[in-house]
């Protein structure tokens, strides 16, 4: 940000009285600019043993697989974006289950949120986002294909713990990447 939204002023990088962070300050109103994560919320629908997938039709990861997750919208709750999401993402109706992971994402400033999620039928379909919405057992999974760290950690929690016969909730940070990784 070089100049202020509220009064057109020029930004200083500072820190302000009573803060211990270096922020965004306009140099003429005063006002502090924080910027703050920006949460991602989905879910992982599962239909008996297969978990729903979308293939991205959109940037970043254009043709990568992904559980269906998006931005959280303002005046809705995680639970609420997660189901809007999904319903976006894959024309998918689900019953919200438990919350499974939140994942820290520091270097992108974002938060991942999964819940749990059963599908109530099986009447989906991509949604203008998405190229694909497919079921997968997990031997079918396209571990390669994924389009994020978050969406590959999450699935690995969730058959760990299907495997283990209970479920838990699973926080996480995730680093970023070094060459090699998405």
């Amino acid at each position: 940000m070089r100049f202020c939204p509220l009064c057109g002023g020029p930004i200083e990088r500072r820190i302000p009285a009573g803060d211990t962070r270096t922020r965004d300050c306009c140099g003429r109103c005063g006002h502090v600019h924080y910027v703050n994560p920006r949460p991602v919320v989905g879910t992982i629908p599962v239909w008996r043993d297969q978990v729903l997938l979308c293939r991205r039709a959109i940037e970043p990861r254009y043709g990568k697989w992904t559980l269906p997750a998006g931005f959280m919208e303002i005046g809705e709750s995680t639970a609420q974006g997660a189901q809007r999401e999904t319903l976006e993402e894959a024309g998918a109706r689900v019953r919200l289950g438990p919350l499974f992971t939140m994942l820290d994402v520091p270097h992108v400033e974002q938060v991942h949120i999964f819940f749990l999620a059963e599908l109530l039928d099986l009447n989906f379909a991509p949604g203008a986002e998405s190229l694909e919405a497919r079921l997968f057992r997990e031997p079918e999974i396209p571990w390669e294909e994924l389009a994020f760290r978050t969406v590959a950690t999450t699935l690995q929690l969730y058959f760990a713990d299907l495997r283990a016969g209970r479920f838990g909730i699973h926080t996480r940070e995730i680093l970023p990447a070094t060459s090699g990784e998405r």
